[in-house]
């Protein structure tokens, strides 16, 4: 008996020697790449204004349209319970406003709160581990110069044992890598400038890249498409099928500054937020940047892999006005619901009216068998401003029944994608709780 305590004591201590020794973080300052929208010369306080705009803290910090800004309480619905967002204005209670600047520092690149726990890597500093010091700072600076707001933050609601934060540190073990960004000699510096913004700043890969059993990020399948908040995130690789390989620079720089990309998609969910927040704000030299390091993304097809067919049969035989001469002798519910709410916006051939926003043609979303995106705009409508011009769609949950939006999402997919999608009036329940 005596033998074998001391192999488990001996077993701790080599354990908790290696786990120290996994998890222990790189305290260099970092030097970030050229950003042209937050030039080394500007003032910190301009160059952090900008820098959280391409970062989007604001989507993730502030409730709707009626939150106070960067104040918290945004509900993520993860497998193991409800994390809230955290309230990071300069409030000295209820804030971060008694962080020093190394707390600050530490809290967003290693995730370690002020009093020394770990934070959920609903936190995405996987990602901003690789921010510079300078940047990170510069971000404080500007959320400073922000009213503060005492408003508490709503504890998570997490089961045991996902509610022991300790247990933050084995995972960080796992799947934490601390480290700065490093810029690659080998390529320009307007790919690194677009590597540094995608990965570290912007953190793309949070919903774009899959994830593992454990929540960690799948590096060897980058930005090749994920799930996030009931949303398909979809894949952005230079896969010409199934990532964005065939999309035109200027297709992808309009997605970026205003959510619509010409033959190929409208954001939607969380990527709607991403544009309305932060992408539309980028620099155009950070925007080229950006797009120059998408390029270069190896070519994945992902778990959920999407093959568009942008002329399928029931859009060839429609015009604007009517849809083929055999849906129109049907009797379809998702045709009739779609006639009486849809086909004024979106038209029958899917070319949209009035806006460019309201194309099927091509869509991404209504080439996906799992319908998940067209469902979720159907339940949450859309809606963004972007310039000067407000992008609306309205949302029909209050209006259809489940067993309605499930008929009228299988039509769109059938009529626009050419694919079965299947989805079931229980599957829209299942989503009305996301």
């Amino acid at each position: 008996m005596k033998r074998l305590l001391i192999v488990i004591v001996i077993l701790v201590i080599f354990g908790a020697v290696a786990l120290a020794l996994l998890s222990r973080t790189d305290r260099s300052p970092g030097v970030a790449p050229a950003i042209a929208g937050a030039p080394a010369s500007a003032a910190a306080v301009a160059r952090g204004e900008y820098l959280i705009k391409a970062a989007d803290c604001v989507a993730c910090h502030t409730v709707g349209e009626t939150g106070k800004p960067f104040a918290g309480g945004v509900a993520f619905k993860l497998p193991f319970g409800t994390i809230y967002s955290s309230n990071i204005t300069a409030d000295p209670t209820y804030g971060i406003g008694a962080y020093t600047d190394d707390e600050f520092v530490r809290a967003v690149r290693e995730g370690i709160r002020r009093d020394g726990k770990h934070l959920y890597p609903a936190f995405p500093y996987t990602s901003y581990t690789q921010l510079s010091r300078d940047d990170v700072l510069a971000i404080k600076a500007y959320l400073w110069t922000l009213p503060p707001v005492a408003q508490p933050n709503r504890p998570n609601e997490l089961g045991f044992p996902f509610n022991q934060r300790f247990g933050m540190l084995f995972w960080k073990a796992a799947f934490h890598k601390s480290g700065r960004f490093t810029p690659d000699p080998t390529k320009s510096a307007q790919w690194n400038s677009g590597a540094y913004l995608a990965i570290a700043l912007g953190h793309c890969g949070e919903c774009h890249t899959p994830r593992n059993l454990g929540f960690g990020l799948e590096h060897g399948r980058e930005l090749a498409g994920e799930e996030v908040q009931g949303w398909r995130a979809y894949n952005i690789t230079s896969d010409p099928q199934h990532g964005i390989g065939s999309w035109s620079d200027d297709q992808i720089l309009a997605y970026l500054a205003s959510g619509h990309a010409p033959s190929h998609a409208s954001a939607g969910g969380p990527m709607l937020e991403a544009v309305a927040h932060s992408l539309q704000f980028l620099n155009p030299t950070d925007a080229t940047a950006l797009v120059t390091y998408l390029r270069t993304v190896p070519a994945h097809e992902g778990k959920h892999p999407i093959s568009v067919d942008a002329q399928p049969p029931a859009v060839v035989a429609s015009n604007a006005t009517l849809p083929s001469p055999d849906e129109l002798v049907s009797e379809s519910q998702g045709l009739a619901l779609f006639a009486g709410a849809c086909a004024g916006c979106h038209q029958w051939n899917g070319s949209g009216r009035q806006t460019p926003y309201a194309s099927l043609q091509g869509a991404r979303t209504v080439n996906d068998p799992s319908a998940k995106n067209v469902t979720e705009v159907i339940l949450q409508g859309a809606k963004m401003r972007v310039g000067d011009s407000d992008v609306y769609m309205p949302a029909f949950a209050d209006a259809y029944s489940n067993a309605e939006v499930a008929a009228l999402a299988n039509y769109v997919v059938a009529h626009f994608g050419g694919k079965h999608a299947g989805v079931t009036a229980d599957d829209v329940a299942a989503r009305r709780k996301l």
